[in-house]
């Protein structure tokens, strides 16, 4: 795996490395000591799946409350998304700036998010689907999340008029 430093402090793009043969491919997606040896304290204790149907469709900006900040890994395996990381951390030198990457079925990237950012994402295609590998539970007392149009974020998605769940119409600013 190759680790990239991104504009959020703490957050990482990171890159597979991915073996061919005539079989097919294998890569490696999650290993303590590489995140370790990149400075990342990070150890999973959950892993979700999620399935978009609809292009247009916004999940997020999703995140948990202290003490249950969650980091995470997020990795599309199928379609292609426009994944945002919103740091949320008041003390942060990077406080209430974004970053995007698209992560594809085909591009293998993944996007990791540290405690105290929210996390959200625009389904660029139908039918995509997503893998989390969690750094804490899910906690339903302390799961909440910010509007995907905060003007205090000044996020922008690229397909505008957006398709939410009622949860994500609701959420707070911040």
């Amino acid at each position: 795996m190759k680790f990239f430093k991104t504009e959020i402090d703490g957050a990482y793009r990171i890159e597979l490395d991915v073996f061919e043969d005539e079989r097919g491919w294998f890569a490696r997606t999650f290993c303590i000591d590489e995140f370790k040896k990149a400075g990342i304290d990070f150890a999973v204790v959950q892993s979700n799946r999620s399935f978009t149907r609809q292009k247009g469709m916004l999940r997020g900006l999703h995140y948990q409350k202290e003490p249950m900040w969650e980091p995470k890994i997020v990795q599309c395996l199928r379609g292609k998304t426009f994944q945002v990381i919103a740091d949320l951390r008041p003390a942060s030198p990077t406080y209430k700036k974004w970053i995007s990457l698209e992560l594809t079925g085909e591009n293998r990237t993944m996007f990791y998010s540290p405690k105290g950012c929210a996390n959200g994402f625009q389904a660029l295609t139908d039918d995509c689907e997503l893998l989390y590998f969690m750094g804490e539970r899910y906690s339903p007392e302390h799961a909440t999340g910010v509007r995907y149009d905060d003007p205090a974020l000044g996020i922008k998605w690229p397909i505008a008029n957006p398709i939410l769940s009622e949860k994500d119409k609701n959420l707070p600013t911040i």
